[in-house]
């Protein structure tokens, strides 16, 4: 019987609780009206949550006045919402489907949290499920894809995962339970709606256990990604430390093209990306990506990957005193009796007289020199960082103080200039702090 397996599927997959109150999305089709009436035979306290989504003129309607009656006839709660979902998807540049999507996601949840409601439950079946997983399969998926539908995604479960449509319509046929029919479901005009009047039917024509198999495939997928994710999560963990990947240990991966993307899809890049950098991690040093959130360098065999950061800012410091550079970080600019020179990599340590006001602070540039304390004659600051083994994003990340003329008087944090060092016959000495804001 339809109600005990799905009692049972509620049990084993610990869908619901009767300590709890639930809500029920009832669009008045036949699915998630079974979806009710099971609920409320099997005990389980319940509210209604109906979407009119003003996309069908008086059938949305009609819809709308079925689930109020049939909820007055159960005695259940009944809310409902009206949405405006042509504007909607205008305006967020989305399909209608995806604008009804995110529109009664959204007030489910915060109804949800309105009224105290534990879960939320759809009416997706099996054949759903099993819709999906062709979807997945006909746009190109990867092993994700292939498990179909969850019986939970956060606070959504699905109690009708365990049913097919025709157990469902055989059960409100026995009950004698009317329900509505949306015209639009019976269009082939869309994937999913094709994949169902179409391609489904021609598949049981070659087997009529199509459905059923398809789903234990999918139950079997969802096994096997479980241990999947554990050996990508172990091997992403192992990989990738303080923000960068050795390439050439990747490369000894049985998957590395796949272990790729699973560090770079979360980090915004798109599969074509990660395809592409891939195909370059042999280049040479220099090479650089952009997702919207982070960017991946290649640098001397090693694929660093960190968020986007904001542009450096230039400070202008016309006289001794404490400025703050970001949020983040201030500089202390003074000027002590003596000649101690400072051997902490924070602190810098210039002969006054020799240093003209106002300095600035500013990132690296392009074709930058400088004369490095305790060294013979200028170098480029890019190649002195090189030789400290500063990435590429640290080396864009680097920083200078400058004096009047231009000339880089500190590389912060690196080293002086060795034209503006303390001597024997410093009086003064110009201090720079660089620390932290907090």
């Amino acid at each position: 019987m339809m109600i005990e397996s799905i009692r049972h599927y509620i049990e084993r997959e610990r869908l619901l609780s009767y300590d709890c109150k639930h809500i029920v999305a009832v669009s008045g089709g036949a699915d998630s009206v079974a979806l009710l009436l099971v609920l409320c035979r099997l005990g389980f306290c319940v509210e209604v949550a109906h979407c009119n989504f003003r996309l069908r003129g008086d059938e949305s309607d009609r819809d709308e006045q079925f689930v109020r009656n049939l909820c007055l006839e159960l005695s259940v709660p009944f809310h409902v919402i009206h949405f405006d979902t042509v504007s909607y998807a205008g305006i967020h540049q989305v399909s209608i489907e995806m604008a009804a999507r995110e529109l009664r996601y959204r007030y489910f949840e915060q109804l949800r949290q309105d009224i105290g409601a534990s879960e939320v439950c759809v009416a997706h079946h099996q054949d759903d499920a099993v819709e999906t997983l062709l979807m997945n399969l006909v746009r190109g998926t990867g092993i994700h894809g292939l498990t179909g539908i969850r019986p939970r995604n956060g606070h959504i479960v699905r109690p009708l995962l365990c049913v097919t449509r025709a157990d469902i319509l055989e059960f409100l046929d026995s009950v004698h339970q009317q329900y509505v029919t949306d015209s639009t479901n019976l269009v082939p005009n869309v994937v999913r709606n094709k994949l169902r009047l179409e391609v489904l039917p021609m598949l049981r024509s070659i087997n009529p256990a199509v459905s059923s198999n398809i789903a234990k495939t999918a139950h079997r997928m969802a096994q096997a990604e479980s241990l999947f994710n554990a050996a990508v999560s172990e091997a992403v963990s192992r990989l990738f430390v303080d923000n960068s990947l050795d390439i050439s240990q990747l490369m000894q991966e049985p998957a590395p093209e796949y272990l790729l993307y699973e560090l770079l899809s979360p980090r915004g890049f798109s599969p074509a990306q990660v395809e592409q950098i891939f195909g370059c991690l042999k280049s040479p040093s220099g090479r650089r990506f952009c997702s919207s959130t982070h960017e991946a360098v290649i640098d001397r065999g090693r694929l660093i990957v960190v968020p986007l950061a904001e542009p450096l800012p230039v400070l202008c410091i016309p006289e001794p005193g404490l400025y703050r550079y970001t949020p983040d970080f201030k500089l202390r600019v003074e000027i002590v009796n003596g000649n101690t020179v400072s051997r902490v990599p924070a602190v810098a340590t210039l002969d006054a007289d020799k240093v003209l006001f106002p300095l600035t602070v500013r990132p690296v540039k392009t074709g930058d020199r400088f004369h490095p304390f305790g060294m013979k004659g200028t170098r480029l600051v890019s190649d002195f960082l090189t030789d400290r083994k500063l990435s590429l994003i640290e080396k864009r990340r680097q920083l200078v103080v400058s004096d009047a003329h231009g000339a880089i008087v500190w590389l912060v944090g690196q080293r002086t200039d060795h034209r503006f060092s303390v001597d024997d016959s410093t009086k003064q000495v110009l201090c720079l702090t660089w620390q932290s804001a907090t």
